[in-house]
């Protein structure tokens, strides 16, 4: 349904290390830099599948609550591996990898906190 989303970070170039790292697991790359030279005062990164940003960051005023966005894993694994992967750049924990059943019984996903403390997911819907 959506083409690409984005939200403002207070730090771009942590939270571009943090996402690098976090969704490295999931395919997900820094497929395009966006430079305040370029727009006259936006800088930015879109992640996603090589050559189609589809998840981006950037600079601007930051909401006060808290946002979340859900990635999709291949399998339960990917999850597992983004967990570990986006604890190791600086995330912190909000929900270890596993079942969520009462979403329904094969949602598998796991929760970290960014460095802006928006609630970041990796999800499985498989049952593997």
């Amino acid at each position: 349904m959506f083409d690409h989303v984005g939200f403002a970070v207070s730090n771009v170039a942590r939270s571009r290390a943090f996402y690098a790292a976090a969704l490295a697991p999931l395919g997900f790359v820094a497929v395009m830099d966006i430079t305040k030279e370029q727009t006259g005062g936006y800088e930015g990164t879109g992640f996603g599948p090589p050559g189609r940003p589809q998840f981006w960051i950037g600079n601007g005023e930051v909401p006060g609550g808290r946002t979340h966005v859900a990635f999709t894993a291949a399998n339960r694994a990917a999850v597992d591996a983004f967990y570990q992967a986006a604890i190791a750049a600086g995330g912190r924990d909000n929900g270890a990898p596993g079942l969520r059943p009462h979403y329904h019984a094969n949602y598998y996903g796991a929760f970290v906190l960014d460095p802006d403390g928006n609630n970041v997911e990796a999800v499985c819907h498989t049952p593997e």
